[in-house]
């Protein structure tokens, strides 16, 4: 392993010369400081951008009402982001908003390990995936495992890697590694029905449609397998950027488009056919201030909602892009590395810096801002009392979920907000810090923690 990654801030870390066996600069015996590029440690927040400009309410839209769509309930979330599209509205999910079960599905994250894959859920079950590449099958409604399968190599290079995720689709569960490969098992048993190789770590979670398996590697290619044997249908390579975020995003597939977000900034939509571009964006901002604020990763999904995409970098660019032409139709000075979730009238955004903004879809000017951190730092360091400094929570999220915003955070904190408003109005305990976004199925909330629980919210 000849370079190491750095476990950033903000969702989890940002790697800074990524290697291709994966690892991360804390498995460095030596404790040493990688120079220009160390960050802080997971869960710990520092200032990366500063912006000439800030995102703040419009004073046309004060006091405007907006449109919100109705919760419907949710039988199925295959997907990362519930649908190939990576939009799903307003679910029907959790109203009594409390802890139901908590079970342990694998390895947490430490020092050789990380959690990353979102769950998926379907058929009575929710599938996950632990930081050592084992899938566990657990029932809906009790959390008990149905099956088990690790798929982590007993031999070869790859012996540490992190990253990768899960999608259900046809009786499937297709399994996207940073250990290189992408496989598909049997939903009903877990038993491995094919197993393909690959050239780079997959640190991101597949999307499945019409037939293929589309992922993004480390290297910025995005693969199309063919979901029947595993066959590499097509890949497409973008620009190659080592600066990345731990976080990795899962393409949208809208009709005959696929929408790529890749490291470098890139925003491309590929024929589904054959890979060719339809057309390409770039989502960051020139006068950065810092190394940090270079990295222009789009590490949340984009969603395609109403004929437009929305995604947001790292870099500093929230924009609405049209889904036809590729055109951008407004953008607002915000890094994130989070989802946008938009419905009805409105798109919600989560900043890096842990804003909550509702965002006017059609305009781009925004409703409200939310400071999620407001009175929650918590102090760290210092001695018996004294010095240290104030570290404020990592946000993950946010979904919209019975006439709530729901978001989780790194102090083991899920918290329900008003979506016309943004205020707080019901915090629970997860049990562990959560740097995934949660999802909804058969009534229920589920959230898998960074200690490998899963814990079921009613």
């Amino acid at each position: 392993m000849n370079r190491s990654l750095k476990v950033a801030a903000a969702v989890a870390a940002l790697c800074v010369g990524l290697s291709a066996c994966g690892t991360i600069s804390r498995l460095n015996p030596f404790g040493k400081d990688d120079g220009p590029g160390a960050t802080a440690s997971k869960g710990e927040r520092i200032p990366v951008l500063t912006f000439d400009q800030t995102v703040t309410p419009s004073e046309a839209l004060a006091g405007t009402d907006f449109l919100l769509p109705d919760a419907q309930a949710v039988s199925a979330w295959p997907l990362p982001g519930g649908t190939a599209e990576q939009t799903m509205e307003h679910v029907e999910a959790a109203p009594a908003f409390e802890v139901a079960w908590r079970r342990g599905v694998g390895a947490g994250s430490g020092r050789k390990t990380q959690v990353t894959a979102p769950p998926v859920a379907i058929d009575g079950r929710v599938y996950t995936m632990d930081g050592e590449a084992t899938v566990t099958a657990s029932d809906a409604k009790s959390g008990s495992a149905a099956w088990r399968a690790d798929l982590e190599p007993n031999e070869g290079k790859d012996r540490e890697a992190f990253g990768g995720g899960l999608a259900v689709a046809e009786g499937k569960v297709f399994v996207t590694s940073g250990f290189r490969f992408a496989a598909a098992l049997d939903a009903a048993t877990g038993a491995v029905l094919w197993q393909t190789r690959v050239e780079s770590p997959i640190h991101a979670a597949p999307t499945v449609s019409g037939g293929r398996v589309y992922a993004v590697d480390v290297d910025n290619q995005v693969i199309a397998f063919n979901a029947a044997d595993g066959s590499i249908a097509w890949s497409h390579q973008a620009i190659v950027e080592p600066a990345r975020i731990l976080k990795a995003s899962s393409p949208a597939v809208s009709g005959d488009a696929v929408i790529t977000p890749f490291s470098s900034g890139e925003l491309i939509a590929l024929r589904a056919g054959n890979g060719s571009p339809l057309w390409s964006e770039v989502l960051s901002r020139t006068s950065r201030t810092s190394a940090l604020s270079e990295i222009r990763d789009i590490a949340g999904r984009p969603a395609v909602y109403r004929g437009d995409v929305f995604a947001v970098s790292h870099s500093g660019v929230f924009a609405a892009v049209d889904l036809r032409t590729g055109r951008r139709r407004w953008d607002l000075p915000l890094s994130g590395v989070s989802s946008p979730w938009p419905a009805g009238d409105v798109v919600y955004v989560l900043s890096q810096q842990g804003e909550l903004v509702a965002v006017n879809r059609d305009s781009g000017q925004a409703y409200w801002v939310r400071d999620l951190n407001e009175g929650r730092g918590r102090k760290k360091g210092g001695f018996a009392g004294f010095g240290g400094r104030s570290v404020e929570p990592v946000w993950t999220g946010p979904m919209l979920a019975s006439g709530r915003l729901v978001l989780v955070n790194d102090q083991g904190e899920a918290v329900a907000l008003d979506p016309k408003t943004g205020a707080v109005q019901k915090t629970v305990r997860l049990g562990g810090a959560a740097y995934i976004a949660p999802i909804a199925y058969d009534g229920m909330i589920y959230v898998v923690t960074d200690k490998g629980d899963l814990v079921a919210l009613r």
